[in-house]
């Protein structure tokens, strides 16, 4: 064999490598969603939480809706698509009770840009909410 040609196998067999060690850090899918760890103590995360609250309550404003008071991000996960998306569980407060909402938001830090994407109210009703 000659060297051109072992060179270029080792570069296919890194580039596979690399693929194969970024597909397990998106849990063995590439592009798929991650969860994220420390939620609670993640400024970005918990910023993100507002930004989708105060949004929606920009949006709702317009639409004579009722306005949410942001209390926590509990639960986010990431996703690498054009930018990355954020899965987001909040917890807030409509009309006087807990309540959870989902959220999803893509941002784009190249383009300095955040999107809110989705904000709805969500099933889930946790009994241990009101520790928060």
């Amino acid at each position: 064999m000659t060297k051109a040609r072992l060179s270029l196998i080792a570069v296919v067999v890194l580039a596979l490598l690399e693929v194969a060690v970024l597909a397990e850090g998106y849990s063995g899918r590439i592009g798929g969603r991650r969860r994220i760890k420390d939620v609670r103590s993640n400024e970005e995360v918990q910023g993100l939480g507002r930004f989708s609250v105060e949004e929606y309550n920009r949006r709702s404003r317009r639409s004579g809706g009722g306005e949410v008071e942001f209390l926590a991000v509990l639960v986010a996960e990431r996703q690498v698509v054009a930018g990355t998306k954020y899965y987001l569980r909040i917890l807030g407060i409509e009309n006087g009770r807990k309540r959870i909402f989902e959220s999803v938001v893509v941002v784009k830090p190249w383009l300095r840009s955040k999107q809110l994407i989705d904000f709805s109210a969500s099933r889930l009703f946790p009994s241990r909410i009101s520790n928060f």
